[in-house]
């Protein structure tokens, strides 16, 4: 099958499947679990007082290495060689390969990447924004609340910081600083960038404009945060360097675009929204939705011809 056939498939059929200001804290906020996580899921509920860091390394020791684990990563090691050197990336075996890498990942770490300058600098402020978690005291973080808010209701009176307003937006509570233990700053930074960039697509998605919605629909604005924390893990983002497929793709993206890992969050969003009508879901099934949308932008981020945000598939789902 051919790359562009593979891209046509993986839309069509299995969708259906600022400023940087920072305020000083004393203290990061405890990461949250995503909306109404079910038993199996991979994000558990932290302790008070976690940081983002120490969630994913939890994760990463839940993974405990096994001498099955390490002969197969032998064996994916001497594939990828195979795949990028002997036949190189255009080859119809690389094609094969690759999706087989992305898909047994987890459980095998790769070698790590040889960062160009631009790129360690891009990944360090990356993580340096990931590091601020959301103050609903600092001044700033209100301001850029309040924004949020006037870039998605223009017409409308900014409300206090504690309002049963801020529940038409897809906040939890009268208090959106509560929803944020989740994401830090930064998905509040996403969802800006977002209203910004893509305007009219952040509208539809706010307002559910698209297709035939569900009784009980997902609250927007937490929506996001979790998109934000399923991206940093998927990306492997708290690692030295990533050892993940995606992880080492996002980097690809990064060397091109300091914006990439914005943009990837508008893009996952409306990955979920598609993925969410086309399984006619409702709110109890938000997190088997996001996991299926993690597993199809993995796919994407492996296809060979992939080198910027703008290159998935799904990208052009922010143009419907």
């Amino acid at each position: 099958m051919s790359s562009r056939a593979l891209r046509r498939r993986l839309q069509n059929e299995d969708i259906g499947g600022g400023s940087h200001d920072r305020c000083e804290t004393s203290a990061s906020d405890a990461l949250s679990q995503p909306l109404l996580a079910d038993g199996d899921h991979d994000y558990n509920k932290p302790k008070e007082g976690t940081s983002l860091g120490d969630i994913l390394d939890e994760e990463r020791r839940k993974e405990d290495p096994h001498w099955t684990i390490v002969f197969s990563n032998v064996i994916v090691q001497w594939a990828q060689w195979i795949a990028n050197i002997v036949l190189g990336s255009g080859s119809l075996l690389a094609r094969i390969i690759v999706p087989l890498i992305s898909g047994s990942e987890d459980n095998n770490p790769l070698p790590p990447v040889l960062l160009s300058p631009l790129q360690e600098a891009r990944l360090k402020y990356l993580k340096q924004r990931l590091s601020i978690p959301f103050d609903g005291t600092c001044s700033d973080h209100q301001d850029a609340l309040g924004l949020l808010w006037r870039l998605a209701y223009p017409d409308r009176t900014l409300p206090a910081l504690k309002s049963e307003v801020w529940k038409d937006m897809g906040w939890q509570g009268s208090d959106p600083s509560t929803d944020f233990r989740g994401g830090g700053f930064i998905s509040l930074e996403n969802l800006i960038f977002f209203a910004k960039t893509y305007p009219e697509s952040f509208q539809n998605l706010l307002h559910k404009r698209d297709g035939v919605r569900s009784e009980w629909e997902y609250p927007f604005a937490v929506a996001g945060i979790n998109i934000s924390f399923m991206l940093v893990q998927m990306l492997d983002l708290q690692s030295g360097n990533p050892s993940k497929l995606a992880g080492q793709r996002f980097l690809q993206m990064l060397s091109h675009d300091d914006t990439a890992f914005d943009n990837l969050f508008c893009v996952a969003f409306r990955m979920l929204d598609a993925q969410w009508l086309a399984k006619h879901a409702s709110y109890m099934e938000f997190n088997e939705v996001l996991k299926s949308t993690r597993t199809q932008l993995e796919r994407e981020m492996a296809l060979e011809d992939v080198s910027g945000v703008k290159d998935l598939p799904a990208y052009n789902l922010l143009r419907i």
